[in-house]
């Protein structure tokens, strides 16, 4: 079987082909968007890629023509020579990466597929839109508190009725607050998008019989995880998400340290939301249990570490309803 090593660039992409015995067959640099065209015009090999922008979608082309793809992780790829002695061209990177995956079978991230990375570039633009009103939304109440105007208390989406509410503003902070409300309105479309989503969908509607777990973390979770099957267990599926406790032990050391942070930081985020929601909000005898559960860690290490906790159970109920075909039962 051939290797076919892809160093993927903006606009040209070097390729260096190799046999099984290490020879290399070709060599040179192609259009990027033209990959698609030379893969399927390969007999069966493997198409190795560094982690880019691009890798992905050149991924699925190379799957598509029937090939084998590894897109090795880029904190891997310095181990195998890419970048060696400080010098570091495509030309180089490209045939290092062939010639290693001649002796050995490369590791590969997961590769997403298609609806995994739409869901993740949605919440991405959801989360923008939040952030880019949040900072329009403080710039505003700095410049109120210059003027010791202060307005009411209230939601993020009814701040620019409040501060209308004060009197007469300068023409610049109605042009802000008016880009506000443009983007409470995109704000307010994209939420409705989640809502339409997972509503369609039978594992996030499964997912959000869970209390405390709505469109957004449903969503968020499912786009994460990808395949259910990925992970042997729901711990290793908190590990995932950053949410399972890190330790740092050597000899007779042993420490333990606070989660490790890995993997998506946004669907981290979400779960501690659900969690803090179902503590604080949630009503229902389904709730209980697990509002007692965290009340009883509460007494021990604090409403904060409590709080984690109860995102990182929540991880790993939802991985089993997702796991098994089920929806949540109180016991």
């Amino acid at each position: 079987m051939d290797h076919c090593a892809i160093d993927v660039g903006g606009r040209k992409s070097q390729v260096c082909i190799r046999d099984s015995s290490g020879t290399i067959r070709f060599e040179g640099a192609l259009a990027t968007l033209a990959l698609g065209d030379h893969l399927r015009q390969l007999p069966h090999c493997r198409v190795i890629l560094e982690t880019a922008a691009e890798s992905f979608r050149i991924a699925d082309q190379a799957r598509a023509a029937g090939h084998e793809v590894r897109v090795v992780p880029a904190t891997l790829v310095r181990t195998l020579g890419v970048g060696a002695r400080s010098t570091k061209t495509d030309k180089r990177d490209a045939r290092a990466l062939s010639e290693v995956s001649t002796r050995i079978d490369l590791p590969s991230v997961h590769i997403p597929s298609a609806r995994s990375r739409e869901w993740k570039t949605m919440a991405g633009v959801h989360d923008a839109l939040v952030s880019c009103r949040t900072k329009l939304i403080n710039n505003a109440r700095g410049w109120l508190r210059g003027q010791a105007r202060r307005p009411r208390s209230g939601t993020a989406e009814a701040f620019t009725e409040r501060v209308r509410a004060l009197g007469e503003l300068p023409v610049f902070i109605t042009a802000e607050l008016n880009a506000i409300d443009a983007l409470s309105e995109e704000i307010a479309a994209s939420a409705k998008r989640f809502g339409a989503l997972t509503n369609a969908d039978p594992v996030c509607k499964r997912l959000m019989t869970v209390p405390g777990v709505g469109p957004s973390t449903a969503l968020r979770f499912v786009a994460a995880l990808d395949v259910v099957t990925r992970f042997g267990s729901a711990h290793k599926a908190e590990a995932y998400l950053g949410l399972a406790p890190g330790e740092k032990s050597s000899s007779e050391r042993q420490l333990r340290l606070g989660i490790t942070k890995a993997g998506s930081s946004s669907v981290r985020w979400v779960l501690i939301q659900a969690a803090w929601i179902l503590r604080t909000c949630c009503r229902s005898p389904a709730a209980r249990k697990l509002q007692l559960w965290a009340l009883e860690v509460e007494k021990r290490r604090g409403k904060g570490v409590a709080t984690v906790a109860l995102a990182r159970k929540l991880a790993g109920i939802l991985f089993a309803l997702w796991r098994d075909g089920t929806e949540f039962k109180s016991c």
